[in-house]
């Protein structure tokens, strides 16, 4: 049996009058916060999906820019994650910073980003990724290790003395929020929840009970 918790949580409050209108600028400052106070990978987010059978699955994966227009991840447009996508667009994310004591929880829905972002991301990242992308066949049945490390000697083969171009079935999604929900920890359990929520062109802001 688990110990019950004895954290109190007492880093900080968070009141409506506290909040900018646009949930991103709220987001943006939290997340700075995160990596200012030494959270190791603060961009680190689950994603759950629901799979076409109506099964839901999660797991994490690394935030890699957001903007107005929303919040941008890449995969193996083949792996199970994506074939839930594309079965179910629907989907939540959660971004957990136990040293501030906070929680962002964001819903919304997926949508493949443009050739043009995929490449440009997907240039950026080091050589060795590259080549990664092209040897793994993510969420793919394999019999051992040894295969996966004989794919990667096979693909520096392959593009010794050239780069390496971004492969078909590789690529990002953008997800496009319709919610938002700040958290953040207050002693006896009565943390502070603020909810954006959007209605049409606007967010709505509501207060949570904990």
């Amino acid at each position: 049996m688990l110990a019950t918790s004895r954290i109190s949580y007492e880093r900080g409050q968070l009141d409506e009058s506290m909040l900018p209108i646009d949930p991103l600028a709220q987001f943006r400052s939290w997340l700075e916060e995160a990596r200012a106070g030494g959270v190791a990978e603060p961009n680190a987010m689950t994603l759950a999906t629901v799979a076409a059978d109506g099964k839901p699955s999660a797991r994490i994966v690394l935030l890699r820019g957001f903007d107005e227009r929303g919040l941008r991840f890449f995969t193996n447009f083949e792996s199970r994650k994506a074939q839930e996508l594309a079965a179910r667009p629907e989907v939540a994310l959660t971004f957990y910073w136990p040293p501030l004591e906070r929680q962002v929880r964001v819903e919304g829905s997926a949508t493949p980003l443009s050739e043009a972002e995929s490449d440009a991301y997907f240039a950026s990242r080091p050589r060795g990724h590259r080549i990664g992308a092209w040897a793994s066949r993510q969420s793919a049945v394999v019999p051992d290790r040894a295969i996966l490390d004989a794919q990667v000697e096979l693909c520096e083969r392959a593009f010794a003395g050239r780069d390496v171009d971004r492969p078909p079935y590789w690529g990002g999604y953008r997800i496009v929020p319709s919610r938002f929900e700040f958290w953040q920890g207050r002693p006896n359990r009565m943390h502070d929840r603020l909810c954006y929520r959007r209605e049409d062109a606007a967010w709505r802001i509501e207060r949570l009970s904990p």
